[in-house]
């Protein structure tokens, strides 16, 4: 079996800090993914430098075939410990899933990690023993479609002391919560996004502890092809017809002259919905067998712009009420965020009047440059993507 792996993490930090003292890395090799959550003792700057250098180091180290032992070993050397209390600089967890199927979960000093699957809470066959003077905790074990996998920093347990909580969200209480929450959604951003806000609500907004979530799914590969912009010889509308027919995929067409090549090459008829859900932009259509039929330019202009608000700002509640709007903008951006693994844009490249001046080159047309975006910000959400032009 080949798998994909969903993953998205949500950091809270300490009130009145600047930086967090948490850190995630996501690292892809060959044939796994390799999820590090590193929390930096104390909060602030001194954490988030010892945080920053333990999944640094960790990330490396693994990337380049190290052993777990190796790891520690090296972190426990490299990094100092604190004089006062005697404990180690930074805690750790690390997650590798193998393409196989096959998973290594390491931890030492963080809690531990709630595994979900088929709405059962599983607890996990962990071995314990000594490196380099740490006791830390591993286990192997297999994963299988739609489990669910949460990594946190001790943030997360700690929610809500002396505050609406005498002692803070237990471990237990953290574990029920995240299985009531993945029966509402199958998406690791919008599952982390969820935790991360039950956290935030019992520190009621002034979060004790820097708090981190890591979120990771095991779901199917998921392939979307986009159709955008007429080619630019009226003869190549057939071959891209069937580079874009080609292989199981769902797909999606934006833009009016190239719905109409698809439904004169392919017979089929456009049924046009009159519904101006967001006056900004213009209704969506249906084509039998396509996922989602968009005007071009003003759609992708605005889907481009909820990626780029997902992949750079701190996204809660707000941005997924945008994201499940009707508006043909957020409808793909859903697909592409949360129902896409691997994309494949088939750009025509004939010059659309409306959307520039015929003097300029391809190059800097509204619609090229979107599609850069868009291949950007899909890429760094380490979607696999790749672009043919007609």
């Amino acid at each position: 079996m080949s798998i994909s792996i969903d993953v998205s993490y949500k950091s809270l930090n300490k009130h009145h800090e600047e930086l967090c003292g948490d850190k995630v890395e996501i690292l892809k090799t060959e044939n796994s993914n390799i999820i590090i959550l590193a929390d930096g003792m104390g909060s602030g700057v001194k954490a988030n430098i010892l945080a920053t250098l333990t999944s640094k180091i960790l990330g490396t180290m693994f990337l380049n075939g190290a052993n777990i032992d190796e790891c520690v070993e090296t972190i426990v050397k490299t990094l100092p410990v604190c004089q006062v209390r005697q404990v180690a600089y930074s805690t750790f967890s690390i997650l590798q899933i193998f393409q196989d199927g096959k998973a290594y979960l390491v931890e030492f000093d963080n809690p531990s990690c709630v595994f979900v699957r088929d709405e059962k809470l599983i607890r996990l066959p962990f071995t314990e023993r000594i490196i380099a003077d740490k006791k830390i905790r591993e286990c192997r074990f297999d994963v299988k479609l739609n489990d669910c996998l949460v990594l946190m920093s001790d943030g997360v347990i700690h929610a809500g002391v002396g505050q609406v909580l005498n002692f803070g969200w237990t471990w237990d209480h953290m574990a029920e919560y995240t299985l009531e929450s993945t029966k509402k959604t199958l998406s690791a951003s919008r599952l982390a996004s969820i935790l991360s806000r039950a956290c935030d609500d019992l520190y009621m907004q002034t979060p004790g502890d820097d708090t981190t979530i890591a979120v990771a799914r095991i779901i199917d590969k998921k392939v979307v092809h986009i159709f955008t912009g007429p080619p630019r010889r009226k003869e190549d509308d057939e071959t891209l017809m069937q580079d874009f027919m080609s292989g199981e995929a769902q797909r999606i067409v934006c833009g009016g002259t190239s719905a109409n090549i698809v439904s004169r090459v392919l017979n089929r008829e456009i049924i046009t919905s009159l519904n101006y859900i967001d006056p900004d932009i213009p209704p969506t259509a249906h084509i039998d067998g396509f996922r989602l039929v968009t005007e071009g330019v003003l759609t992708l202009n605005r889907a481009v712009s909820l990626l780029k608000k997902y992949v750079e700002e701190s996204i809660d509640e707000n941005f997924f009420i945008e994201l499940d709007k009707e508006n043909g903008g957020s409808k793909l951006a859903k697909v592409l965020i949360e129902e896409c693994t691997s994309l494949k844009m088939y750009v025509g490249k004939a010059i659309n009047v409306a959307h520039q001046n015929p003097n300029l080159p391809f190059d800097l047309s509204i619609r090229m440059h979107l599609i850069e975006q868009l291949k950007e910000y899909m890429k760094k959400m380490g979607k696999e993507v790749s672009v043919r032009y007609y």
